[in-house]
């Protein structure tokens, strides 16, 4: 579905990435982590060719991203950036809809209407529909926008979906239903790229683990394999504890406080 493979990326004589290489595959949540400055956002760019490199290869479904066209991509990845700039009025409704431009050229057709409602159904904005999108709370925004990506790919066999910190500005319970929702998406055969934050919940939600560390990866593999203390201390310098979830096969992350003093 998604293959990197000697990725590089430099700005002048910075490097930002550094021969970085994974897969994610159908029906998998993959999820990008590491400390601030790691590379996550750049790399998520180049895997949704916001930007370019000229080192290194990604793939989209077998072919190289660049000999897509940006019609073509739009008709089955979805992307969901960290930071989404709206100053127009536009209603709840037409924000979601604006997910499925790709599927139609003058007018929306019935089925596009009826997708748009699911979407914002699935994401408990219903509701919300008439309201001016401006007027609402970041994490209803946030909630909206992710409305319409899944718009875009709802119906698309093998979907992908790129989420730069979908959590951000959401609370507890929203942040768990918007990585739950993700991962029904992948039961359902999709490809789903996340960057999150939260250790915790890229141990509880992902199938698959890269984690970067200045530019480089540090650790791959699934959570149990990705999320030890060792490689949260090298990779974050912080001393963790690591516990048992109660109820899912994954372990839970508990900072040791007198590192936390420590490191002040």
């Amino acid at each position: 579905m998604l293959e990197v493979k000697n990725l590089s990326y430099h700005i002048r004589d910075r490097k930002l990435l550094d021969d970085v290489s994974f897969r994610a595959k159908p029906g998998e949540m993959l999820a990008i982590v590491g400390a601030n400055g790691a590379g996550k956002s750049t790399l998520l760019k180049l895997c949704t060719r916001e930007v370019q490199s000229s080192v290194g290869v990604i793939q989209l479904r077998s072919k190289c991203i660049d000999t897509y066209s940006e019609k073509d991509l739009s008709l089955f990845r979805a992307v969901l950036p960290q930071q989404n700039s709206v100053v127009f009025p536009f209603l709840v409704s037409e924000m979601v809809l604006m997910g499925r431009y790709p599927h139609f050229d003058f007018h929306p057709s019935e089925h596009d209407y009826f997708v748009a409602e699911l979407a914002l159904k699935k994401v408990d904005m219903w509701n919300f529909a008439t309201r001016i999108f401006t007027t609402l709370s970041g994490g209803e925004q946030q909630r909206v926008q992710l409305a319409r990506v899944l718009a875009q790919i709802w119906d698309v066999p093998q979907g992908i979906l790129f989420l730069d910190e979908p959590t951000i500005g959401l609370d507890l319970l929203h942040q768990h239903q918007m990585l739950e929702l993700t991962r029904e998406f992948t039961k359902r055969g999709f490809c789903a790229v996340v960057i999150l934050h939260d250790l915790n919940l890229a141990a509880q939600y992902a199938d698959q683990i890269v984690m970067l560390r200045a530019g480089k990866v540090e650790a791959a593999g699934t959570p149990r394999d990705v999320i030890t203390s060792e490689n949260i201390q090298r990779v974050f310098n912080l001393k963790v504890w690591l516990i048992e979830h109660p109820e899912m096969d994954c372990p839970m992350i508990i900072p040791q406080h007198n590192q936390l003093s420590d490191n002040h």
